[in-house]
């Protein structure tokens, strides 16, 4: 099992996702995942990275204003070309880390139409494509509405219908089981039904969202063996809030027989 620091929960005692990459790497970690460096430019980001060497496996895309709680306009009508640009922007920071996944952020709406429907998924075979010539996977996570109220996909049976129905190697599901025990729980069938579709998996405890040895409804023990059963053999994303210092919270990963 390989685990990766996500940047944009983790390593907060540094005050720029910049300082995040060097603490990574300090505390033994290869590699890395992010949201979307907004404030830093492709070569700030680019030379953090190289500086701390250290890998990074995946980043979020363009995602509009955060302080607005903008999380996308994936599945929003009319706005197409703004998603097209954050689609191409993303890349080039993704090209410039080496990162080999971008998490298509879906957005928040209030009574989704069929119209939204058609205009994500659109949006989602234009990303599939360019993302085919740039071998770079293309990645959706269903996001629960306590978490993220309104997110538009949060539902895991629609984003494997849309997956399917799209047909390309570079669209697959992220599989936060935070989010999968929120939505629809039944975790040891899910992830072996679900497992075919998925491109990256990422865990945090419920209802926390802190280390997954902290008090809550997830076996982590079993559900990493799990995974591992499962045939998931790729890179597991930490994106979870530490209940205090990073560090510190590391040492379930030894507990549970793994190492970084």
């Amino acid at each position: 099992m390989k685990f990766c620091a996500n940047l944009s929960f983790m390593f907060t005692e540094g005050s720029s996702i910049l300082e995040r990459y060097a603490l990574a790497k300090e505390a033994g970690f290869k590699a890395v995942e992010s949201g979307f460096p907004f404030g830093h430019t492709l070569d700030e980001v680019r030379q953090a990275k190289e500086r701390a060497g250290i890998e990074q496996v995946l980043i979020n895309l363009k995602t509009g204003d955060l302080s607005k709680g903008e999380l996308g306009v994936t599945a929003e009508p009319g706005k197409e070309n703004e998603f097209k640009d954050n689609l191409k922007v993303t890349i080039d920071y993704a090209k410039a880390v080496n990162a080999r996944k971008i998490h298509i952020m879906a957005g928040k709406l209030t009574n989704a139409t069929k119209a939204n429907w058609e205009t994500y998924e659109n949006n989602l075979k234009y990303a599939a494509d360019i993302l085919k010539n740039e071998n770079i996977l293309g990645v959706i996570e269903p996001i629960n509405q306590h978490s993220v109220p309104n997110y538009f996909l949060s539902d895991y049976s629609k984003a494997i219908e849309i997956i399917k129905r799209i047909n390309s190697p570079n669209l697959k599901l992220q599989l936060d089981t935070f989010h999968l025990q929120h939505i629809a729980g039944d975790l040891s069938h899910n992830i072996k039904n679900f497992m075919p579709y998925v491109g990256h998996v990422q865990i945090a405890q419920v209802p926390s969202r802190n280390e997954p040895d902290s008090p809550g409804e997830i076996d982590y023990k079993y559900l990493l063996q799990l995974l591992e059963n499962s045939g998931y053999n790729d890179w597991v994303g930490l994106e979870y809030k530490p209940a205090s210092g990073t560090r510190d919270g590391l040492k379930w990963i030894t507990k549970f027989g793994y190492n970084l």
